[in-house]
């Protein structure tokens, strides 16, 4: 018999809990399980049947009939993990997205930014907490919610060294304190405690969220008059691509960044102009 209205909601409201749950004991971050969570949610309100029950012919009908060409590669290949990680690991039937194929990766190179555009960007940032956040960005190649989680303890002003805990992946890592942020730092004002976060935000005990850190770059762009389509990340793409045409060896540079791969720290190779820079156009011999 088929199942009514309100039964049908109640067992999705039971796997969408199974599914958080499980997520949280396989230490899957915040936002990842919000993502999930919200794929498999909108996934069950169009299925007409019991997740249980869904077949590959649904998933599929799902990806390429209800969302067609409206999403990127990126939503989908989301949407195949989430749906991947239900029926695999809450439901312990991986019939249903056994051989649904991911779509490939456009492998698109970075934007980056030029010494001289970097430095407009800080000149034009006014304040200082602000200068001092994207100049940490920059200075340590630092992901958005790496410094925006950034505490008190986590920089060795001796050493010059900044520690980066629980890094995408979950990885620690360490990386550099330049000694310009490091005078910034003596002036800034740092709270006692080491557990205290850098950037607290407008609320107690929290930090500054991603939308100001965010406005913050998108502002200083505009006042820097940089025309380039720049987020917050081109600065780490910055960082690592300025390394490169300094001489600084790959290896090192994918430590640190925090790459598992250093296929993924070779692009970089593709966007550095220190070897293009020395090879001269055919039109300037004529």
């Amino acid at each position: 018999m088929p199942a009514t209205s309100e039964a049908r909601d109640l067992l999705d409201r039971e796997l969408l809990d199974a599914l958080a749950r499980e997520l949280m004991l396989r230490r899957y971050s915040p936002r990842t399980r919000k993502v999930y969570v919200g794929h498999v949610r909108r996934f069950l309100e169009v299925l007409p049947k019991p997740a249980v029950q869904a077949t590959q012919a649904d998933i599929r009908d799902y990806l390429t009939g209800h969302l067609g060409d409206r999403i990127s590669i990126g939503y989908h290949r989301q949407i195949v993990a989430a749906l991947s990680f239900l029926y695999e690991r809450v439901l312990r039937d991986p019939r249903p997205v056994r051989g649904i194929p991911l779509p490939a990766v456009k492998r698109r190179l970075p934007v980056v930014l030029s010494r001289d555009e970097v430095r407009r960007i800080l000149q034009a940032t006014q304040n200082p907490k602000h200068r001092l956040l994207l100049s940490l960005i920059y200075a340590a190649g630092l992901r958005l919610g790496e410094v925006a989680r950034l505490r008190v303890g986590d920089l060795d002003l001796d050493r010059r060294m900044l520690h980066v805990r629980a890094g995408k992946g979950g990885k620690d890592r360490y990386t550099l304190l330049s000694e310009g942020v490091c005078r910034m730092l003596s002036r800034y004002p740092l709270a006692k405690h080491p557990s205290a976060f850098v950037f607290p935000g407008n609320r107690d005990g929290r930090h500054i969220t991603a939308r100001t850190i965010q406005k913050v770059f998108q502002n200083a762009c505009l006042r820097a008059g940089i025309p380039k389509h720049a987020t917050v990340h081109t600065l780490r793409h910055s960082f690592a691509t300025h390394l490169l045409e300094s001489g600084t060896g790959l290896r090192h540079i994918q430590e640190l960044l925090g790459h598992s791969s250093s296929r993924t720290t070779e692009i970089y190779t593709h966007v550095s102009s220190g070897e293009l820079r020395r090879i001269r156009s055919p039109l300037d011999e004529l």
